[in-house]
């Protein structure tokens, strides 16, 4: 089993690293909450959202791995200025708020094992982050990134530890339930913006063009891709996509059947959230202190993935509007205005843990926040991917760009939907 792993990890590709980044502690807070509160009602936005989700971020594969580029520079060599920048603020925006976020609940989430100040650990996590990410190598780095998407194998383990009233799942999974309250939309919002995220968008199509350089496939700039290579592409991005959605299922199930059906419908701590993994380790002593321990571990782990990844995505699509020399694989003399970028993203993000916001609601409002973000920067991404210039004979065909725009209106509905309710409630 060991062995099969270390051949599949090997072998993947960003989608899989994006797949795993995308259930960060953002998406973990934001399932757990919508688990405890509304029981099953929301379960079927896993299976529901996969197709768009794998759509979408293999849209966003494709630009990168034909173009040689990031969509900011695709943006920036085809479109209106007016485009550029719109899609510019949002994803700094989104992503500087969702990595304060993620590192408040790194801290939080430490604090449940660790009897340390909350200001010194998520300070010390910040330094290790921006350590790894500037000093150590790109494909030593994307290994670590890989193994670290282990840490969410706690919550499947969990599913099949306690009594699931699995015809309800079953039906739950595949029949939508739809509530029109602010509260619903809310969450749902949050939902969606957690799984199809701007940061996934720019973070993926700029690791494509990273994995063209360490292939030696760019030429003078222009990529030398093969259909075997898209072919490849694809299956990455349907391996890492379809293992995110899994792993929301269970999320999802497991915090609505230990916690809502505990009666415990409003997450508001680190605490509350590792409550959905007692039944792990219910069979031991201290299971409560196991299982926070375990969640901990998770949070702790998938924060390492996904605060890098939203640090260096928004460094990517500022770099690349500004012409300065970017990517992972350049070390930090060779690209100062790259790694200064995911340094003071970083430590923008960190200073918002020191004004008063709890951690764990953070994260879901950074959640909603991503799908509000992602309405405008998908109307661009259909657009470019159906491009003949820009795409050649790897534009979207007929059923990619039907999946691509109906995530565009389905999160723009909702975005609006959720906005029209606020009055009512």
């Amino acid at each position: 089993m060991f062995k099969g792993a270390r051949t599949f990890f090997k072998a993947a590709g960003p989608g899989v690293i994006t797949g795993a980044a995308d259930d960060d502690p953002s998406g973990i807070a934001t399932y757990t909450q919508t688990g405890a509160q509304f029981g099953y009602g929301q379960l079927w936005t896993a299976a529901f959202l996969l197709p768009f989700m794998i759509a979408t971020q293999e849209a966003c594969a494709r630009i990168g791995a034909v173009t040689g580029k990031g969509i900011a520079a695709v943006i920036k060599e085809h479109y209106s200025k007016k485009a550029l920048y719109t899609a510019l603020l949002f994803v700094i925006v989104a992503n500087t708020i969702n990595i304060g976020a993620d590192l408040g609940a790194m801290g939080a989430a430490a604090q449940l094992i660790i009897p340390v100040n909350f200001a010194v650990l998520t300070l010390l996590f910040t330094a290790i982050i921006l350590l790894l990410e500037i000093f150590v190598s790109y494909r030593l780095y994307s290994r670590i990134l890989k193994w670290l998407t282990l840490a969410l194998i706690a919550y499947p383990a969990t599913l099949f530890l306690v009594q699931q009233p699995w015809g309800t799942l079953l039906h739950a999974t595949f029949i939508p339930h739809f509530e029109f309250s602010f509260a619903f939309l809310f969450i749902i919002t949050g939902v969606l913006g957690t799984t199809i995220s701007p940061y996934m968008f720019f973070w993926q199509a700029s690791e494509e063009v990273e994995e063209e350089k360490k292939r030696h496939m760019l030429r003078n700039g222009v990529p030398h891709i093969t259909k075997k290579f898209i072919r490849f592409l694809r299956l990455d991005t349907f391996a890492g996509m379809l293992s995110s959605e899994l792993a929301t299922w269970c999320i999802i199930a497991v915090s609505a059947t230990v916690l809502h059906g505990n009666g415990l419908t409003d997450v508001g701590t680190a605490a509350d959230a590792a409550k959905a993994l007692e039944p792990l380790v219910h069979t031991f002593p201290n299971a409560g202190l196991i299982a926070k321990a375990i969640f901990a571990t998770g949070i702790v782990s998938l924060g390492f993935l996904a605060v890098p990844i939203l640090s260096a995505s928004a460094s990517y699509a500022l770099s690349e509007t500004l012409n300065w020399k970017e990517g992972l694989n350049l070390k930090l003399k060779k690209a100062h205005g790259f790694y200064g970028v995911i340094t003071i993203a970083t430590l923008i993000g960190l200073a918002i843990n020191f004004i008063g916001i709890n951690p764990i609601k953070a994260l879901i409002f950074a959640a909603v926040l991503n799908g509000i973000a992602a309405v405008p920067l998908l109307f661009i991404i259909a657009r470019i991917a159906r491009n003949q210039t820009i795409m050649g004979v790897y534009r979207s065909g007929t059923l990619s760009t039907i999946l691509v725009w109906t995530t565009f209106f389905l999160m723009t509905i909702a975005a609006i939907a959720m906005f029209f309710t606020i009055g009512g409630n």
